[in-house]
Parts: structure tokens; sequence; C-alpha cells
């Protein structure tokens, strides 16, 4: 009687749960949860059959602590793949004995299998799942514990099935209102950024991918580039650069059909672009029969694509057709209007800027890097020799960008050699650099800089700072500012500028940035800061200056949002070694 009074109470019980919410993860998550109670079982799986795909996508629900974890397994595999092929309960109190067992997943779950119940959930008529107990803590799985269990199973199978189609219900009604919203935006814009962001955007809402990226046919040159990637490491950059009908990407902009991997890793054609990457869809981007590009979409989950995924990247691929040529003919246009004699010129005389490569200093380690938002950008950095023993070290940033803000740099660095061949003091050469700055821009265009001799014989480091990003000192572990100086040059003229020695020690480490490393912006709106500068260069002290460089580059671009505009970007390493 008493266990009578405690299976109604179960059911009961059941009842309420699973009546409760449709939102369908919460409910597939309250179906683990009493399949564990009901059996007193340490774990449990649930799996729905979904024809759209060729795997078996389960959830693993570890009664320890309560986590759920997502599985994959071939199709008929394992004592669920029996059950829901043969549509038959199965008792299993010694599983290494049974050959149905499918050891890996022990592997997946992290838990040792002993004991199995499994049972199929039919909906409507038709097999939609199987739900299975693992481990009976106290004994073994009896007649007792199927009977509950199948006692259970018709509420679940129903409770699923509502969660399904409402799920369905809603995730139909978004993909309509995003393919709406899409269509409408997509016709009124002509900037191929805007275009791709909102695609690829949409596509994360209604797909998902850990990566993913637009690349374009170049039929001159046989190969397909992307044009905007989402999710890459910087370092793989080469890999999303493929021959027509290389990887998976080549392949169907050469062929023109679509594919979907449920695992990469057996798939032959497959290029590593993403370490990560588990499964991948590709679809072709075409106009009237014409393939122009790929769209690509890559997941850390194996078999996360189905045919229902494929539909819906086609029908985003067809428009996203239209709207990349359309835009890209209109800056074609646009770009032929410009006067490219300029542009060669500014580009020739942003070349002269900068340095060679980096000097080889006795004692020192020093390297410095020059990235360009643009064609011509408003950063510098030099190296310049003195005299023996010394060395001049500059980095400087021009208010603006484009063709007038390369043609400032170019008068300010004139004026700062031609003074360092004059031989004065760092804070007259500033001076002076300033006035001639001051008479030669109009007002509002300025120039910070910071310019510092190297006196590599007596490790002594002078410098002047004209109104820029202050250059780090890390000494140990304390970091000191370098800020002695005075305003950015061209505001005022006549400016009495101050300069500072620096008595350098093994292991200092003197770095210069311009505004393009701090103020890159993430997706929340967060500048990347100089705090985030400083851990970097703490943690990356044992490397040579080049490398330096490179991580901290690396971190910005990870860090920045896609829809970042990136400014200059330029950086010095100076290091006692």
């Amino acid at each position: 009687m008493a266990d009578q009074t405690r299976i109604e109470k179960l059911f009961l019980h059941a009842a309420r749960m699973l009546n409760s919410t449709l939102e369908y993860e919460e409910l597939m998550r309250l179906v683990l949860e009493l399949t564990v109670d009901a059996t007193d079982a340490e774990a449990a799986l649930v799996y729905r059959v979904d024809r759209t795909t060729d795997v078996m996508k389960a959830r693993f629900f570890n009664g320890r602590d309560y986590s759920v974890k997502y599985l994959t397994l071939p199709k008929g595999q394992g004592i669920i793949g029996w059950v829901a092929e043969n549509q038959e309960a199965v008792i299993s109190n010694d599983v290494a004995s049974d050959p149905r067992f499918y050891r890996p997943v022990e592997e997946i779950g992290d838990i040792k299998f002993r004991s199995v119940l499994a049972i199929p959930l039919i909906g409507r008529g038709q097999m939609i799942g199987v739900i299975e107990a693992i481990n009976k803590l106290n004994g073994s799985f009896d007649e007792h514990d199927l009977d509950t269990l199948v006692g259970l199973a018709n509420q679940i199978a129903v409770a699923i099935d509502n969660a399904r189609l409402y799920r369905e219900a809603k995730h139909e009604a978004m993909e309509r209102q995003l393919l709406y919203e899409v269509g409408k935006r997509l016709s009124s814009t002509l900037n191929i950024d805007e275009i791709l962001n909102l695609i690829l955007d949409s596509l994360q809402k209604v797909v998902g991918f850990d990566a993913a990226g637009v690349f374009l046919i170049n039929e001159e040159l046989n190969e397909v580039s992307t044009i905007h990637s989402q999710g890459y490491d910087p370092k793989y950059e080469e890999q999303i650069h493929l021959q027509i009908g290389q990887g998976l990407v080549g392949w169907v902009a050469k062929t023109g059909e679509a594919v979907i991997v449920p695992d990469v890793l057996t798939d032959s054609r497959y290029v590593a672009a993403n370490p990560s990457t588990k499964s991948e869809i590709v679809a072709p981007l075409k106009i009237d029969g014409r393939i122009i590009g790929v769209l690509n979409l890559e997941s850390n989950h194996p078999a996360a694509y189905n045919r229902k995924s494929l539909e819906l990247i086609s029908a985003f691929a067809s428009q996203a057709a239209i709207s990349i040529e359309r835009a890209m003919l209109h800056k074609k246009m646009l770009e032929n209007k410009r006067l490219e004699e300029q542009l060669a010129i500014a580009r020739e005389i942003q070349l002269t800027f900068l340095p060679k490569g980096n000097p080889s200093i006795p004692g020192y380690d020093i390297a410095g890097v020059n990235i360009a938002s643009g064609e011509v950008g408003g950063d510098y950095y030099d190296f310049i020799k003195i005299i023996d023993n010394q060395t001049g070290i500059a980095i400087a940033d021009v208010a603006g960008k484009g063709i007038p803000a390369s043609l400032i740099m170019a008068s300010f660095r004139a004026s700062l050699i031609a003074e360092i061949r004059n031989n004065y003091a760092i804070r007259t050469i500033c001076k002076k650099v300033n006035s001639l700055i001051y008479e030669s821009v109009e007002r509002g265009n300025y120039v910070t800089a910071v310019y510092g001799v190297l006196d590599s014989k007596n490790d002594i480091f002078t410098f002047s700072n004209c109104g820029h990003n202050r250059p780090m000192l890390l000494r140990g572990d304390r970091v000191e500012f370098l800020k002695e100086g005075g305003l950015a040059l061209g505001i005022i003229p006549d400016f009495d500028y101050e300069e500072r020695p620096i008595f350098l020690q093994t292991g200092d480490i003197i770095l210069f940035y311009t505004d393009g490393v701090t103020e890159a912006i993430d997706s929340r709106g967060q500048e990347f800061g100089v705090e985030r500068l400083i851990a970097i260069l703490k943690e990356s002290r044992a490397l040579e200056a080049p490398a330096i460089l490179q991580k901290i580059y690396y971190r910005v671009r990870e860090f920045a949002h896609n829809s970042h505009i990136h400014d200059d970007l330029t950086m010095i390493v100076l290091k006692k070694l």
C-alpha cells in the first residue's frame, strides 16, 4: 500500500513538473531529473529521434552534480540506439558483458556504466525517443523500476512532443520575422560590412555558429577569399584563403552544391581554419545560377547542422548574394572615382616614414611595428642613428586620417630629422618642431609624439613626451608611465618642453604605443585600455621584442568587435638585456 501511494505521488509530481513549462531545454532537464529520481539512478540519458540528421544527439544528466552534457553517437549505436530501432525496453545490470553497450559513451559522460534501464518513448503513435536510467544506486534495476519508468513514459512523450511543437512554431515565427527584417534592411544599404554583419548576426540567432565566413570567388586568381568573418583566430587567416576546389569552401565554390558535415575530421576535404570546429555547413552564394561566393558556418559541437539548417542558410544566402553584388558594384564605382595619383603619392610618403628594419644595439632588444587602418595613415615611428652609441627613438600620431594626415606627418618627420641633425637638446628639438608644425598646419590639426635618445653605452634613455600616450616602463612588477614633456605639437607656439633621463637596468622594458592599441572597442563598447596592455606586457616580458609586439597585436584583434573601425596601430618595444 505504501509503495502504491509513493507511485501515485510520483506520477502526480511528474505531471506537475512536465506541465510547468513548454520551453524545450528546460523540459528536457526536468525529464532527466525525473528519470533519476524515479529509478534511484546515478545518471540519465534522453534522446529524441531527429530524422533530419544521421547521428543520435542525446543529453546526459549527472545526478551527482546536476550537470547536463550533450553527446553525439553514431545512429543505432549503444543500448539507446538498439531501443530506438527495436522499440523495446531493456534492463541490463551488467553492461560490460552486453554486446549492445557503446563503451565510448563513458568518456563523454565521465562515468563508469554498470547498469542501464532504457525504454522507448512513443508519442502520437510514433517512436519519438528513448530515456535511459544509468547505474542503480542500491542494487539492480528490476521490473518494478521498469513499470515505474513505463508509467512515466506516456507523460514524458506527450510533454516532449508539445514542447517540440512549441519550439518549432516559435522558431519558425522568428525565422520569418528575421528574413523579413533582413530583406528590408538589405534593400536600404550599400555598405557591404553592414550587410555581412547583419546576415551573420541573423544566422547566429536562428542556426548558431562558433566561426563563420563569407567568401567571394576571384576567377582570375582561381581562389576564394574571405571578405567577412567572425570567430576565427587571426593566426589562421592563411587557412581561410583557398584555391577553388580546395577545402569544403573551395569544393562548394567549384560545384555550387551545399554540403553538411557532421564530423569534419572524417571528411577529407576539410581544411582546419579553427581548431575547435567539430561540424560545418557550407552553402553557395548564387545569382541567376552564377556562383559568386560561399557562406560557411562552423560549430564546436558535432552534428550541429541538419537539412533544416541548410534551408535557412540557403534563404539567407539568396538575399546575401544579391546584396553583396549590388554593394560591391557600388563600391567599385566609387573607388574608380578616386584620384589614384594622389593615393599613390600618399602611399610613397608613408613608406618613407618607416624604418626598413629594427636596429641592432648591443645590450638591447628593440623592435617596432606599424599597422595602418587604411590605404594611408597618420601614425609614425622611427629609429634614428645620431652618433656612436646614441639612437633616436620616435613615435607619433597625427590627429586625423588619410592623405591630409600623411602630409602633416611628412612635415613633422622632416622637421624632426632636421632639428636632430643640429644636435640640439631633446627639449629644444621639441620646441622647434612644435613651432614649425604650428606655422605649417591649419588650426585644429596637431601631432602627438614621444622623442627620446638611447645612450646604449651608459644605459640612459632621455625623452620628452609631447602630449602622446604615456609609454610604459616595466621594471620588475612595477609599471611607471613616462609623462614628462608638454603639450601636443602644433597647438601653442613657442611652448617650452621638459625632458627626463632614465637609467635603464637589466630586464627593463619600455613600451611606446599609439591610441589604436588602447582604444579598440569590444562588443559591449568597452575599450581595450591601459590595464589590459599592462597585463599583456607583464606576462610576455620573457619574450623577445618582436614577439611581445605580435602578442599585443593578436590580443587587441581578438578583443575588438568585428564592427570596430580600427585606428592605425603603432608600437615600439625597447628591452634592456
